[in-house]
């Protein structure tokens, strides 16, 4: 080969480096699911993250959709599963496993959009307690920090507290990265949250309660 030969491969162009595209699939097969519960929204309100957790921001929920229930907003997290490629070992379950949904029920609410952000907030306040500590949810679980103030966006509820159920709206479904269910919150009175003690007081006040309603504006059933 002579010197005229190498200056010519020299000058070829090399071959530009293709790089994968993220998938999606875990994030579209929660909302395929939402969509069949509320079919025709497919632009429901939805709150992204700026700053996304792995980059460094301080919200480890990449979104959260509401959808309209009617007579209540619908709740649904992105972010505790594993929403884009698979990165875990355990094939059978998406990332923790669950996401978290919650129903508001509508009022004429002197500011809906701070209400709906408080809701934002306390979910990705949820998730972060999972992604910084480690601990995992399940149903009929309660979360009592002993405030009393109310967790609307005023503080002005009755509801100081959650207690956990899996969503009774919505199918735990398995998606590429592995299965996903979805834990639903339900805020719970102050003197409800100081009967419980365990799993089954926890079924036991579910069932009494008889909705899964996020409700800012009733009464304490004990």
């Amino acid at each position: 080969m002579g010197l005229l030969d190498l200056l010519k491969k020299k000058k070829e162009p090399e071959q530009p480096v293709q790089e994968k595209e993220a998938s999606t699939a875990g994030w579209d097969a929660i909302t395929a699911e939402f969509e069949r519960i509320y079919p025709g929204q497919t632009s429901p309100k939805h709150y992204g993250t700026i700053i996304r957790w792995i980059f460094g921001g301080n919200d480890p929920l990449d979104g959260i959709s509401i959808y309209d229930g009617g007579d209540f907003w619908h709740f649904v997290s992105y972010g505790l599963t594993e929403i884009y490629d698979k990165e875990t070992d355990d094939r059978e379950i998406s990332g923790y496993g669950y996401e978290l949904t919650l129903k508001l029920k509508k009022y004429p609410f002197e500011n809906e959009e701070a209400e709906l952000k408080n809701i934002c907030g306390i979910l990705q306040m949820i998730a972060r307690i999972t992604f910084t500590k480690g601990e995992l949810f399940r149903p009929f679980e309660f979360m009592y920090t002993g405030q009393t103030e109310g967790i609307d966006a005023k503080q002005e509820s009755n509801l100081t507290g959650f207690i956990t159920v899996s969503d009774p709206s919505v199918h735990a479904i398995e998606t590429p990265n592995g299965r996903v269910e979805f834990l639903e919150l339900i805020g719970m009175t102050d003197g409800e949250l100081k009967t419980l003690s365990n799993k089954e007081s926890v079924r036991e006040l579910y069932e009494k309660y008889g909705s899964d309603l996020t409700d800012y504006h009733r009464e304490s059933i004990i």
